[in-house]
């Protein structure tokens, strides 16, 4: 992999500061002629692909029943990805490859969750914007848990939350209130006045660049508040859960309350687009909103490779600029998103960046697919919880997802997919109460969330209705899996050794191989045990005590 000496780093971007001058003058094709756009990123920690505008696009799943009406305000101004996927459905990883525009396992420590640690040598869009003259900022969560936190974006620098934290507790805050309907827009209020002091902090006619992160999809939330708080109704989803999900009281419940968590984080994004007309600054302002992987504590969503887990929302506007309400069909990986910020500020983009720019394709006028070579993308996932599984050992997975299929390998189908548990690569045979499978996320299959639905699917797992539930979101898998989307796409029948799909998978296997080859995949390239070792694998190091650190 491409790196930055740390003594040239300075003199690289002052490179492309000047550089980007002769991009804005002479580059036709861009929109970036006469003014550089402020950016607005909005990204939700846990949320998958539901959002109201998806209802029309996919009838008869969660989008049906979800009302996002600013994140559909913002696909109606612009454009609206059909197919938009993480690289890796955990944290951290996952934003890493976003902020460096880079394929996770590019990024040394930062492609694990727990244990990770952030190299200042590689470039990251935020950083570069702020040497290219922008005014940048950050409110809750950019790239945690790792050290330093949120390093990509500057760390505490940039970090605007004095007005506090309590938006990412959403739920928990506003439910356990006297006063409910107060309290819920005292903490909207948290999110403009945290807003409010980064934009008061910019130079006059500064570009700014801000990034919104709020973690109230993560869990947990609290029991009831879907219906409570936002009045959705569990019984709505009947009928619509995919297929891997028992359609049964207490999972319509979890969903239902995770639902209520999206539509917060949709009012969050309503006072920030309120902000931006009250300024005047709407009609100048990219704006992308978007989230880092799939649903937690639901099996096969977050930390899992299908659909469910990798899929999230992406709608992007920059009124004048990127024509819209459109559509389109192509495929999208969030680490083309750090070439295409840098793109449409005229700043050059790093060769060490494998994202593509989505600027062609948001400047079209053209819905569907627009460019006929994003007909696919790549995920893939190593090491989330470390204790999940015996050794501290990653779950070492990679995935080519196109149109028609979805292909997996798993490296090393041996290993339990969502950790061990008490009789499943543990000695003790029973396992935990429902409270603590509920509430504790360690005590089995660490690499799921704890949640109801969890506590739900285990402790009726050797009832003959759950167990082919308990199968899929828990047992283990083989080397290859393969799903034919148009006849399944919840990705529940696996046809890897079905003879009439042997060609697909050869071609896609080789596909995936090659493409991992190329970007340097430390899993496929050398002996391939890179991050079975430490410090990718093995016990976290302990942090020195900070009364003892030098200063």
């Amino acid at each position: 992999m491409q790196r930055f000496p740390q003594r040239t780093r300075s003199v690289w971007r002052s490179i492309c500061f000047g550089l980007s001058l002769l991009v804005c003058c002479s580059a036709i094709t861009k929109p970036a002629l006469a003014k550089r756009p402020n950016i607005l990123f909005a990204f939700a920690d846990d949320w998958g692909r539901y959002a109201g505008a998806y209802a029309a696009l996919s009838p008869g799943g969660l989008s049906d029943v979800v009302r996002t009406p600013h994140f559909d305000r913002v696909a109606r101004q612009g454009v609206l990805f059909r197919h938009a996927f993480v690289t890796a459905p955990s944290c951290t990883p996952c934003r890493s490859s976003l902020l460096s525009g880079q394929y996770f396992w590019r990024t040394g420590r930062g492609a694990i969750l727990q244990g990770a640690v952030w190299d200042p040598q590689i470039p990251t869009f935020p950083l570069l914007l702020k040497d290219g003259g922008y005014h940048i900022g950050h409110s809750y969560k950019v790239w945690s848990p790792g050290t330093p936190t949120n390093a990509p974006y500057g760390a505490k620098a940039y970090a605007y939350n004095k007005r506090g934290n309590r938006f990412s507790g959403f739920s928990q805050v506003v439910s356990r209130s006297d006063d409910p309907q107060a309290t819920r827009q005292a903490v909207l209020d948290e999110v403009r006045g945290n807003f409010r002091d980064f934009l008061a902090d910019r130079q006059q006619d500064e570009p700014f660049c801000y990034w919104f992160g709020p973690t109230n999809c993560h869990r947990k939330w609290i029991q009831g508040s879907g219906k409570a708080l936002w009045g959705l109704n569990p019984d709505d989803l009947r009928g619509k859960l995919p297929k891997f999900l028992p359609d049964q009281d207490v999972v319509r419940q979890d969903v239902c309350d995770y639902l209520g968590e999206v539509q917060a984080f949709d009012a969050a994004l309503g006072v920030l687009l309120d902000e931006l007309q009250r300024i005047g600054a709407a009609d100048n302002t990219l704006m992308i909103v978007s989230g880092d992987h799939g649903m937690p504590g639901m099996p096969r969503g977050k930390c899992n490779l299908y659909d469910f887990g990798v899929a999230v929302p992406l709608a992007i506007s920059w009124k004048g600029h990127f024509p819209g309400p459109r559509v389109c069909d192509d495929f999208v990986n969030l680490m083309d998103l750090a070439p295409t910020l840098l793109d449409a500020a005229g700043s050059p983009v790093p060769d060490v960046m494998t994202g593509r720019s989505l600027l062609p394709i948001l400047t079209s006028r053209a819905s569907g697919q627009v460019d006929p070579t994003r007909d696919h993308v790549i995920v893939g996932r190593e090491r989330h919880v470390a204790a999940a599984r015996t050794g501290q050992l990653p779950y070492p997975q990679r995935a080519l997802r196109t149109k028609d299929f979805l292909y997996i390998r798993n490296f090393a189908p041996e290993r339990w997919p969502m950790g061990t548990a008490p009789g499943y690569g543990q000695p003790a045979a029973k396992m935990p109460a429902a409270n603590l499978l509920q509430n504790n996320t360690f005590v089995a299959f660490g690499d799921l969330d704890a949640s109801p639905t969890k506590a739900f699917i285990l402790t009726h797992r050797q009832d003959a209705k759950m167990a082919p539930f308990f199968d899929l979101g828990f047992g283990r898998r083989p080397a290859e899996e393969l799903y034919e989307l148009s006849s399944d796409p919840d990705q529940v029948h696996n046809l890897a050794d079905d003879p009439r799909f042997a060609a697909t998978r050869s071609q896609l296997q080789g596909r995936l191989m090659d493409a991992l080859k190329r970007t340097g995949d430390p899993r496929v390239v050398g002996d391939g045990r890179t991050f079975d070792r430490p410090p990718f694998a093995g016990p976290i190091p302990r942090r020195k005590n900070r009364k003892n650190k030098s200063r």
